[in-house]
């Protein structure tokens, strides 16, 4: 079995590993590391949960390590590029504790909160940047940072970089960087846009896939509760009050229905809490680190809010919208049963998401099993239509002929007329 000391890392790492109670490397960790170390560029296909940010933050931390800092401020020499502030936050977590006991300093930017603080530490220097891609455009325009020096590239979560439609930031950014640096690209997927993609920024890479794409760990159960749209909530709620004893992570389509979901379950005395692109930065980390210190016992997220959650030990995931996407079912259910660990993967499926089961069994290649007997059976089994608000002016066709105004009510109206502010033109 090949230990991390197999993998040729130096002492200072050896050891921060070590501390963190890291023995055994993951296998996209193991495959990874050694070809990164060598300066080659890789593409990387790994799921979410099997460790691939150890696997580019290890071997960075090491060359950058092995060179010498020149004189005078620090310069930007590898920037991690990643969709969402909570995988941007996390991954620069993971970096300080890798590289505790090396002498580099890292430094990560997102939108969302002002710019200040992480302005100060740009003009500190820093030589690893982790960035969203808004954030870092705005602070390249304003001056605030050079990549002219930049020796190592990362683009992580590549195929939902291209989902939140970040794709014309990242071929900005590919004009701005210098054309000779090694890249690293990982991807939990590998459709022909994000194959396209990798062709155009890596040179002769270096494979790496660790599971057949869009494959779930097998080490979590899956199951599906068949239910109509307007039951969902009794049925979450039973689930919690009788089939589960610890925290769980709970998916939803949209942010309205994640914070109408914690409303219900409030209501019904459940700590809960949203997290999803409207709530401010703050909020969303107050109720992540509140959901792993077990103060709350629910946490309802959208699937961008949710990249980056790393959870230890989770073991319960409920989705309570199925998407429509089937690599989101697997990005989803990854959240448990992370790392080899035990997990529970709960669907609720109603009739209009029958198709989208249908695309997620075909691509996992997994039938999952039903649970049948639950007190709220579907009994809807047509697609519901939604019901079109009827404009005022079909309104007023219906009768067959307006009703004339009496002398009152014009002048009554002429009056108000008058009173009204007048309205600045914009």
């Amino acid at each position: 079995m090949t230990t991390f000391k197999d993998l040729q890392l130096i002492e200072p790492i050896q050891k921060a590993l070590e501390a963190q109670g890291y023995e055994t490397p993951t296998p996209i960790q193991e495959q990874a590391i050694p070809h990164v170390l060598l300066g080659k560029d890789l593409f990387g296909c790994a799921q979410t949960g099997t460790g691939k940010t150890a696997a580019f933050s290890i071997p960075i931390l090491q060359q950058l390590a092995s060179k010498e800092i020149e004189r005078g401020k620090r310069k930007i020499r590898a920037l991690i590029l990643t969709p969402t502030r909570e995988l941007a936050s996390q991954i620069d977590e993971n970096i300080k504790e890798y590289g505790s006991n090396l002498n580099l300093r890292s430094a990560v930017i997102f939108g969302g909160v002002n710019q200040n603080n992480q302005v100060k530490k740009l003009q500190n220097g820093v030589d690893i940047l982790v960035a969203t891609p808004g954030r870092l455009l705005d602070l390249i325009s304003q001056k605030h940072i050079s990549l002219a020096h930049l020796e190592i590239f990362v683009l992580d979560e590549a195929d939902r970089m291209l989902d939140m439609g970040f794709i014309h930031d990242v071929k900005k950014l590919l004009t701005i960087i210098p054309k000779k640096r090694q890249t690293l690209f990982f991807s939990a997927t590998m459709p022909d846009s994000i194959l396209s993609l990798a062709n155009s920024i890596l040179t002769n890479p270096v494979k790496v896939e660790v599971t057949p794409a869009s494959t779930t760990a097998e080490t979590i159960q899956q199951s599906i509760y068949f239910i109509d749209k307007d039951k969902k909530n009794f049925l979450l709620l039973d689930n919690l009050r009788k089939d589960i004893d610890d925290n769980v992570l709970v998916f939803t389509r949209t942010k309205h229905g994640a914070d109408k979901i914690v409303r219900f379950l409030e209501k019904n005395h459940v700590k809960a809490a949203a997290i999803h692109g409207n709530k401010s930065q703050n909020a969303r980390q107050r109720a992540l680190d509140n959901f792993k210190s077990k103060e709350i016992k629910v946490l309802v997220a959208t699937d961008i809010a949710a990249r980056g959650i790393d959870i230890d030990n989770l073991l319960y995931v409920i989705n309570y919208d199925l998407p429509n996407i089937p690599e989101t079912y697997v990005h989803r259910i990854g959240r448990s049963g992370r790392a080899g660990a035990k997990g529970i993967a709960i669907s609720y499926c109603n009739f209009e998401e029958k198709a989208y089961l249908k695309d997620i069994q075909k691509i996992t290649g997994i039938k999952i099993p039903v649970i049948e007997n639950h007190p709220y059976p579907m009994e809807v089994f047509v697609v519901e239509k939604k019901e079109q608000k009827a404009s005022p002016n079909r309104s007023q066709q219906s009768s067959s002929k307006p009703k004339e105004k009496t002398k009152q009510q014009v002048k009554s109206n002429s009056v108000e007329k008058s009173n009204r502010p007048k309205r600045n033109k914009i």
